[in-house]
């Protein structure tokens, strides 16, 4: 039994298919951009798909959260929830009907069956199966016999108990002594025995479906052609093969993605890791009864950013260039480049990459990129003041937010001053000197970089004085920082007056300081 690659003359679609059980998390959006990336690069078809069968887990404003996520990254799928499309719905909890009449087909040609027992049951055969020293008890070969199902009862007993309404469901019957292959495109040839497979609950007793049953159920109905999804659902690839086969539908080509790791290269990156490591796992904020997280977007991500970092967790070009724009990650993408190997989440890589793609975006959209934060801040939002300042300083800035963090002195006064090398730099001969550069900017009228420059260079020259010992001072004075972006375009930004203010104010400060 192996999968074949669709024909040549099959159109592409593929599926992205989450949970609305909580946010997205940063692994199903790099799971979303290869699905995306690869429809694109085969003139194919990108579908949502919510899998909200799971109802004791389902969280309300998760489904928006995820389509708001795609679509802030340009993922905008070509079907599903909101997006129309001929093959839905695309919601799993409004085709309950469709999975109940598949389970029935199942259960007629011998390949499913009824099991009534209780979670006491349940447990009790697990206990026993402990006592024997098997440490991953199943419900399978060994078990199913002893359990209460229609193949220990007779039809008259199931349909008896069925009628009353003792509640049941409604397990997949794994035969023994099979192997059962496949071709993973990540992975190559795997194999399972059926022997080490158990009898997956395809209904459950509410009614609704599990993962194993709705998928290939809607991936077969939508004709999903290649499935595209997480290494942890390769383990259960194989009882979704027998599926295949019982249906005696042609199997979609497979290919299970790597983990994405923690920092450290220690485990699968989670939501939890985000407090841990003191990095954003998320691409949106989210607010939960367990928690506040931040997102991608609120740190100051670039979206273009954040998917070029993405798409090398786990995918190499095979070339020497890592900055792709999305049509150029289209046009170089294949399945047969990605990675075996879990990729570990490098958060300074990431910022790295945002670093690079604040300076080269548009300045005009920088700086409205900059305008939620800058109100956020309460300050006041001006375009050309906004845009003049993120030009200075975005060539340092690994995110928006950073911008405003480094350029703070452009939108507030500055409370706080770099005492180490004001105690090194103020004495009385400097006091005197710094006194007099300031008149001489003072008398500037074409306050502007240039002149600026000209004229407290003029000062310096004509003294035989050294720029090492003042041009700190006035830069503490303006920023509070003896480091930072050009000094005179710092002045040309902040204008005569607010610039003639912070030096004349420092000046009884910086005495103070060294007395």
């Amino acid at each position: 039994m192996l999968t074949e690659t669709p024909g040549r003359d099959e159109k592409v679609r593929v599926r992205f298919a989450p949970s609305p059980t909580g946010p997205l998390h940063i692994g199903g959006l790099r799971t979303a951009l290869y699905n995306y990336l690869f429809a694109r690069k085969n003139n194919g078809t990108f579908i949502l798909r919510m899998e909200d069968t799971d109802q004791s887990r389902y969280m309300k404003g998760a489904e928006k959260y995820i389509s708001n996520a795609l679509q802030w990254v340009g993922l905008t799928p070509d079907e599903g929830p909101g997006f129309g499309g001929e093959y839905g719905p695309y919601r799993q909890s409004e085709r309950l009907d469709l999975y109940r009449s598949f389970a029935s087909r199942l259960l007629q040609t011998g390949n499913a069956y009824y099991a009534f027992d209780t979670v006491e049951e349940l447990e009790l055969m697990r206990s026993r199966e402990y006592d024997k020293g098997i440490r991953a008890p199943k419900y399978d070969t060994s078990t199913r016999l002893h359990m209460k199902n229609s193949l220990t009862l007779t039809d008259s007993q199931t349909k008896e108990w069925i009628a009353t309404g003792i509640p049941y469901t409604i397990r997949l019957l794994i035969p023994q002594g099979q192997v059962i292959r496949f071709i993973d495109r990540v992975r190559g040839e795997v194999s399972f025995s059926s022997d080490d497979l158990d009898d997956k609950v395809l209904l459950k007793a509410d009614g609704f479906p599990t993962y194993h049953l709705a998928n290939i159920v809607d991936d077969h109905l939508m004709k999903v052609t290649h499935v595209i999804r997480g290494e942890e659902w390769l383990s259960s690839t194989g009882h979704h093969i027998f599926m295949y086969d019982s249906f005696g539908w042609k199997l979609p080509s497979f290919a299970h993605l790597p983990l994405i790791l923690r920092p450290n290269g220690k485990g699968k990156l989670s939501k939890r890791d985000a407090a841990v490591f003191g990095i954003p796992v998320l691409p949106l904020a989210w607010d939960s009864a367990e928690g506040s997280f931040e997102g991608f977007k609120e740190g100051g991500f670039l979206p273009e950013a954040l998917l070029n970092f993405l798409a090398f967790l786990g995918w190499n070009p095979g070339t020497e260039k890592e900055f792709f724009s999305v049509p150029e990650l289209i046009e170089a993408f294949s399945i047969d480049q990605i990675s075996k190997s879990g990729a570990r989440f490098d958060f300074d890589k990431a910022k790295w990459y945002n670093n690079r793609y604040l300076n080269d975006c548009e300045l005009d959209r920088l700086t409205e990129e900059l305008k939620i934060f800058v109100i956020q801040k309460g300050y006041n939002w001006d375009f050309e003041y906004v845009k003049s300042v993120v030009g200075l300083l975005r060539e340092r800035a690994f995110s928006i937010v950073d911008l405003l963090e480094r350029g703070y002195y452009f939108f507030e006064k500055v409370t706080g001053y770099d005492e180490d090398i004001i105690s090194k730099k103020w004495n009385p001969v400097s006091k005197e000197n710094y006194r007099k550069v300031v008149d001489e900017i003072r008398q500037v009228e074409i306050f502007r970089k240039d002149t600026l420059h000209k004229t407290v260079s003029g000062f310096i020259d004509s003294g035989g004085l050294r720029f090492a010992d003042y041009l700190p001072l006035l830069r503490i004075a303006l920023t509070g920082s003896g480091q930072g972006p050009d000094l005179f375009k710092i002045m040309e930004i902040l204008g005569k007056g607010e610039v003639m203010d912070r030096l004349v104010k420092t000046i009884p400060i910086f005495e103070r300081m060294v007395a």
